[in-house]
């Protein structure tokens, strides 16, 4: 069943591939801003087509990667846990997406003290948030973030680095299932994900490389990389609507549908 949500996106005007903090990025290709634009503007489309309300933070000059909005913060209940990022390059969005939600009402706050990527590597399901840790969030963000949100967090160790968040390798169908590819974890988190979710969606290491996990998902409705032509098969088989996008563009800074999606859940 399909639920209507409220994002937080940032449009891409200053989007640049100018520093390499993932394998994705190359400098010496660069980026081309204003196809960054047209692709992003369609996401944006496709979320308010599907009912969905979209709410925009301002785009800072100098901060390329801010229109990966979902590394900004993860909101739950209202309850608003900042980013700390663990590059220096990003370090001035967490203050940023945090200021954007003191602005605009949205509170309690926390200023986290740990290194943690916002919805990046947190993904939050019915009763249970999923937390990467490996490359980018600490371990110990995810028992802050915890304390914080009263919510069950459980860990979730990624070992492949072209899969540095959690929600480049997983995301959430509905509250209670989620989609994968088994070769970003360890193999102990492996097999934390069969106990937890006996039917999820297996991708492909194919479908996994063109950041087809990186999606959004309002329960009925996935909005996904259109590479991923076999997960979305499947995705499409077990009886969801598939709106493929195009995002080639922004995938040169490691990024796709989610990493430009912040959830807003009150």
């Amino acid at each position: 069943m399909a639920h209507t949500r409220h994002y937080l996106m940032c449009r891409p005007d200053h989007f640049a591939v100018e520093y390499a903090i993932n394998p994705w990025m190359d400098p010496s290709a660069g980026a081309d801003a204003a196809t960054a634009v047209h692709q992003w503007e369609r996401l944006k489309d496709a979320y308010e087509e599907l009912g969905h309300t979209v709410s925009l933070i301002d785009p800072i000059p100098g901060l390329p990667d801010m229109v990966f909005a979902a590394n900004g913060a993860l909101v739950v209940g209202g309850r608003v846990y900042g980013a700390r990022f663990a590059s220096a390059e990003r370090a001035a969005e967490g203050p940023a997406y945090l200021r954007w939600f003191q602005e605009n009402g949205y509170g309690p706050l926390m200023e986290p003290t740990q290194t943690n990527e916002g919805e990046g590597d947190f993904l939050t399901l019915d009763d249970v948030i999923l937390a990467g840790t490996g490359f980018r969030t600490a371990i110990t963000a995810h028992k802050e973030a915890q304390e914080f949100l009263g919510r069950p967090v459980v860990t979730l160790q990624l070992v492949d680095p072209r899969y540095y968040h959690l929600d480049t390798a997983l995301f959430p169908i509905d509250g209670s299932n989620v989609a994968y590819y088994p070769g970003a974890f360890s193999r102990g988190s492996q097999e934390v994900l069969r106990r937890m979710f006996p039917d999820a969606v297996l991708a492909s290491a194919e479908d996994a490389a063109v950041l087809g996990l990186n999606a959004v998902s309002d329960g009925h409705n996935v909005v996904v990389n259109a590479e991923a032509a076999d997960l979305s098969l499947e995705l499409k088989r077990r009886g969801l609507n598939v709106i493929p996008v195009d995002l080639s563009e922004l995938r040169k800074a490691g990024g796709g549908p989610k990493c430009c999606t912040l959830e807003i859940r009150v």
